[in-house]
């Protein structure tokens, strides 16, 4: 859920900006799912640039606040979250961890890197949602050692129904800078895409995993 249209557009604006989003419906990207895709996103590039990393970190930290107060962590999701993460949890001067998809092989074999304890409150820091398996994943290992996630805020998301459904069986709440509706909108007023674009990307969205790119 976007909670601010505002913030939502500026957001868009901004990673298509330093094309920390590119949308290519004419050359399709394919993901390491195997699927085609007119769009692509790597929010880390977002850390390059210290106006737009603030931005982002500002907006998170006071969605968090506004969500949930302070809660006693924050934690990231390895590996594309850990540096904006650790921003937030900086500008709320609040302790910070980060997640692993699975335990280390080695050495103390910890799949949750700093400190967290059973019964801290911890809202988790995302950089971008598609399905919502990785993400949940780092829930779960959070709920292993119960401690309670209060929620999970992200930069992007691309607002696929089947990431919807993964939240809400997972019963977390997730809300998000900007998503792919707005991107879309904003694209299209600055001419980053045309109206033809835009229904291609549309089309794409309501079945991503049989696109098979413009015909």
């Amino acid at each position: 859920m976007v909670l601010n249209k505002e913030t939502a557009q500026k957001t868009a604006e901004l990673l298509l900006q330093i094309n920390a989003i590119k949308l290519q419906p004419q050359n399709p990207f394919t993901w390491a799912s195997g699927w085609k895709s007119p769009i692509y996103c790597d929010n880390r590039i977002t850390l390059s640039y210290p106006m737009i990393r603030n931005f982002i970190r500002e907006n998170l930290a006071n969605q968090i606040e506004d969500l949930y107060g302070k809660p006693d962590v924050i934690a990231g999701v390895a590996t594309g979250a850990i540096g904006i993460g650790m921003l937030v949890a900086d500008y709320l001067n609040l302790p910070f961890c980060y997640i692993r998809p699975e335990p280390k092989k080695h050495g103390r074999q910890n799949q949750i890197e700093g400190n967290l304890e059973a019964n801290q409150n911890v809202v988790v820091v995302e950089d971008l949602i598609s399905t919502g398996r990785s993400s949940l994943q780092a829930v779960e290992a959070i709920r292993g050692i119960e401690a309670n996630v209060k929620g999970m805020v992200a930069i992007f998301s691309y607002g696929f129904e089947t990431a919807d459904e993964n939240f809400k069986n997972a019963g977390v709440q997730l809300n998000t800078l900007s998503d792919y509706p707005n991107l879309l909108e904003q694209a299209e007023k600055s001419q980053y895409i045309s109206s033809e674009e835009v229904e291609t990307l549309t089309q794409w969205r309501e079945n991503p995993s049989e696109w098979k790119g413009v015909s």
